[in-house]
């Protein structure tokens, strides 16, 4: 098994009218690419800085960017949780998206909950996949 370390990440070009981003990853695969019955959170962040431009690897609660909220991922708890499909080679979607405005507190901070609050505010946003299987 892994160290179960957020990976590293950086980005460029977020437009100026923004004030936050929200970088959600997920996996649509869950829990088997070939009969996928659910997507599986992995990491909820919220109000990062639109002036922020990555996270290095293994980051902790304390050395993401001010102001920078964390969301519950579907291990029912804060912070990245990394890939270990059970069965096959999964998509991971590293999804970023810059708003007009900073997300008041979202309770509880569930992608579904941040996704909601995000409604309508959505100026620009990128995604990276990438895949993993055991």
């Amino acid at each position: 098994m892994g160290e179960d370390l957020s990976p590293a990440l950086s980005w460029s070009g977020v437009p100026d009218g923004a004030r936050s981003l929200v970088l959600i990853v997920d996996d649509p695969d869950a829990p088997d690419p070939r009969a996928p019955r659910m997507t599986w959170v992995h990491w909820v962040l919220y109000n990062i800085p639109p002036d922020a431009t990555a996270l290095p690897e293994g980051v902790l609660p304390d050395r993401l960017p001010a102001g920078t909220k964390e969301g519950i991922n579907d291990w029912k708890r804060t912070g990245y949780g990394g890939p270990c499909p059970p069965i096959g080679r999964h998509r991971y979607f590293y999804k970023l998206y810059a708003l007009d405005l900073e997300l008041e507190a979202v309770k509880p901070p569930t992608k579904a909950r941040v996704e909601a609050a995000m409604q309508g505010h959505v100026i620009a946003q990128a995604e990276l996949v990438g895949t993993f299987e055991k």
